[in-house]
């Protein structure tokens, strides 16, 4: 049937258009301008025959008459069709997402060189748009704010210095401390110890630690003066063993004894039933960003599960998806930081640091738990 023009085409009720719809109706792209879908941004434009403009697929503009649209692959191909860029939209220049991650990463670079942390108002400056503004899409992009993102750049230069068994003085101003008191003030909380002992490896560190089994296999539970600072499960008893010595290289590792083991059957007890809860300090060591993650993870009640991409947002990171899953795999206390409750999107269980049968057992148990 013919329709006058104007009407709108007929519709099913996924507001997906029904055969014997326009050219452009019937083009597979024609959902993702429905849904002004800013992932198409990179793989089409649409020009308006009446208006000789054309967009990007989520250009906030008034949608135009379906008759009167055309897709094109690439903004060169449009304009060779006599289209001029739309100028709300700007479909010739870099898409928005990835002109913001370039002024993000432009005051990362400036934040880095700075012998002392630029001031956020000449940050915001560079990047021509308001402090809020800047602070807040700065935040967006990298999961921190300018002022944690310049704290974690100096401790990784702390670590690395201390690596290169410089001098703990050395190290501290060249991380662009201006002052010892203040690198001391936070020593504590960036190294998990005395900048002397991580310079010797953790020489003067004591973790004491046991090797047990649990339904889920071999399991190794550490702890420090802090608190449990590893909780590592695998088929090998002697690759968790190796893995707690990578990461506590000049460490004094101590079997446990019979009161250590009796926190072992506590953390074991909790494994099998995470319900009940574990009621035990923990020593996270990790950057700013990471302790926000497993921070999150912690408040995600036994039986439920919360996506990569919703975790992100918990946090105030949307767009820090992948750092999310890169947290996620680098915890090294499983359960207790329930980075199993975290799955993909659509629901599917994806990488787990400790294999994806024990996650999908322990997301089963929850939940069978929780019912």
């Amino acid at each position: 049937m013919t329709q006058g023009i104007g009407k709108a085409p007929a519709m099913d009720g996924m507001n997906t258009p029904q055969p014997g719809g326009t050219p452009a109706e019937r083009d597979p792209r024609w959902a993702a301008l429905l849904a002004r879908d800013p992932a198409a941004d990179e793989r089409f434009v649409y020009s308006v025959r009446t208006t000789g403009v054309y967009c990007r697929p989520s250009c906030a503009a008034r949608r135009a008459n379906p008759r009167n649209i055309r897709f094109h692959a690439t903004p060169a191909e449009a304009e060779a069709a006599g289209f001029r860029p739309c100028l709300r939209c700007q479909p010739n220049q870099p898409p928005l997402r990835a002109r913001q991650a370039a002024l993000v990463a432009d005051a990362c670079r400036l934040i880095e060189t700075a012998e002392e942390t630029p001031p956020l108002a000449e940050l915001a400056e560079k990047a021509a748009l308001s402090p809020h503004h800047f602070h807040r899409l700065f935040r967006a992009v990298t999961g921190l704010t300018p002022k944690g993102y310049a704290d974690a750049h100096r401790a990784r230069r702390v670590r690395e210095a201390l690596g290169r068994q410089e001098s703990v003085t050395e190290a501290i101003y060249g991380a662009g401390f201006n002052a010892s008191s203040r690198f001391y003030e936070q020593a504590d909380a960036m190294l998990g110890m005395t900048p002397s002992d991580y310079r010797a490896g953790g020489a003067h560190a004591e973790i004491r630690f046991a090797i047990g089994q649990c339904s889920l296999g071999a399991i190794l539970v550490a702890r420090s003066e802090r608190g449990v600072c590893a909780i590592l499960i695998g088929d090998d008893p002697a690759a968790l063993l190796r893995d707690l010595q990578d990461r506590f290289p000049r460490a004094r590792l101590i079997g446990g004894d019979a009161e250590f083991e009796a926190l072992v059957a506590q953390v074991v007890g909790f494994v099998e039933a995470p319900g009940i809860g574990l009621d035990l300090p923990l020593d996270l060591r990790g950057t700013a960003f990471q302790q926000r993650v497993w921070q999150a993870l912690r408040e995600i009640p036994p039986g439920e599960t919360v996506s990569y991409a919703e975790v992100a947002r918990r946090i105030g990171a949307p767009g820090a998806v992948r750092a999310v899953g890169a947290a996620c795999g680098a915890n090294a206390i499983a359960v207790a930081i329930p980075c199993h409750r975290v799955v993909r999107s659509d629901g599917g269980l994806s990488g787990y640091r400790w294999g994806i049968e024990r996650k999908r057992n322990l997301l089963a148990r929850e939940q069978t738990g929780a019912a």
